[in-house]
């Protein structure tokens, strides 16, 4: 498992895995290279960045792989942050996310860990969640990272403005990812 530096102190540390969103090389990366940049740029581990493509009126899991199979979350849903997203086409930030109604049903699934003795996840206690638009403002997708641990504390710093606003950036950048572009061709 990736672990990214837990002190969003240092941005400096963030600007080559951005660079690498924005270059070239971007057309060509797998769903799961542009995650771990991902959480290089957000210095967060791997299982804490989500990335969903929309898709015939549902939000499918694109990363992680766990959750591929779990299931879907349809857009209507009322309790998902994800989805409310989506709808709203507008950013959003929650460094007391426990505090928000959501639906937690994935949270219980296990990342990144073999066999049955497996610590249980922790809890997600901060997030970020951006759409991911094509230029005319339809939804391909959303991209949620997110701090996990036993208490606000444990989870690390909260996540600022400048941070929403990069992840605003970063989701632009995905959607000229041939992953997220598919979704353009699949999506109703």
């Amino acid at each position: 498992m990736q672990r990214g530096k837990r002190s969003s102190d240092d941005s400096s540390a963030a600007a080559p895995a951005l660079a690498v969103l924005k270059s070239s090389a971007i057309g060509n990366m797998t769903t799961e290279q542009f995650c771990l940049e991902l959480s290089k740029i957000f210095q967060v581990l791997t299982t804490e960045v989500a990335l969903f493509r929309a898709q015939n009126r549902l939000l499918k899991f694109l990363f992680p792989n766990e959750l591929k199979t779990a299931g879907s979350i349809p857009l209507s849903s009322g309790s998902a942050v994800a989805s409310h997203t989506a709808i709203s086409r507008r950013a959003e930030l929650y460094n007391n996310f426990l505090q928000v109604k959501h639906a937690s049903i994935f949270e219980s699934v296990k990342l990144g860990h073999v066999g049955d003795d497996a610590p249980p996840e922790k809890p997600i206690q901060k997030l970020m969640s951006a759409p991911v638009l094509d230029p005319k403002g339809k939804v391909l997708g959303v991209i949620q990272i997110s701090r996990k641990g036993y208490d606000l504390v444990s989870s690390g710093p909260d996540f600022t403005l400048d941070q929403l606003h990069q992840l605003e950036r970063v989701a632009s950048l995905a959607a000229q990812t041939p992953f997220m572009r598919d979704a353009e061709h699949s999506a109703k």
